[in-house]
């Protein structure tokens, strides 16, 4: 919605025909850019190009490309699953891989862009008391991606910089502390702010890294964890 906000026109990607649609409209009504959703599996090489070719048909070029699909597993390591590790390897990792590679050549064709990844403060830090070091391996894989996708392609006028939330109020974390209610103590215990913050409130972060005000910055993480980190 920020970026919308800001004057965007947006392409939304979903695995689902209907959510995506109905966010789409939502943002049309209210800020009037011009929105598409395209239902695609990231994980999924044709749903990708897909996806590419449709808002290349809609829109003309890409400018900005948000890599923002996730999921997170907890088990402990000597019980999870290699279906388990392969799964959200696939969509947190492999997932930002070819998104950028295919949104990334129409950037390159068009003359530059701005890819904005979002990893984790899990790429830096040991969480607690989740046990989810699948999780914490690709957000940290993001982390250094962006690094070296920075360093390829700034040749090319295209800026790759990522986010590393804390815990934020998604339904990724609601679906975590349904099922594991003690943890938000523990969580906010280690937050200098106290609380989660709501998902609107990455939203300035990432319309700064899609921006022209980032201009002279690429290949680094910000991370937006409400102090977690600091201690």
């Amino acid at each position: 919605m920020a970026l919308a906000e800001a004057g965007a026109d947006i392409c939304l990607v979903n695995r689902s025909e209907r959510a995506g649609r109905l966010a789409a409209e939502e943002i049309a009504a209210e800020t009037g850019v011009e929105t598409l959703a395209v239902p695609a599996d990231v994980t999924d090489e044709d749903d990708v190009e897909a996806m590419v070719e449709a808002t290349l048909d809609a829109f003309g070029s890409i400018d900005i490309l948000v890599n923002n699909a996730g999921i997170a597993r907890t088990a402990p390591a000597y019980e999870m699953s290699l279906e388990t590790w392969n799964e959200v390897l696939q969509t947190n990792l492999t997932g930002v891989f070819l998104c950028t590679k295919h949104a990334g050549k129409a950037m390159i064709d068009g003359g530059g862009g701005t890819i904005v990844n979002m990893a984790s403060m899990s790429a830096f830090v040991a969480n607690y008391p989740q046990e989810e070091v699948v999780y914490h391996a690709s957000k940290g894989g993001v982390v250094s991606f962006t690094r070296q996708l920075a360093s390829e392609w700034a040749k090319y006028d295209v800026r790759a910089n990522a986010m590393a939330p804390g815990y934020i109020r998604t339904e990724m974390v609601d679906e975590l502390l349904a099922e594991n209610p003690d943890m938000e103590s523990a969580w906010l215990s280690e937050m200098l702010m106290e609380e989660m913050a709501p998902p609107e409130d990455l939203g300035g972060t990432v319309v700064y890294l899609a921006s022209d005000a980032s201009s002279y910055m690429t290949g680094e993480t910000v991370v937006i964890d409400g102090g977690y980190t600091v201690r």
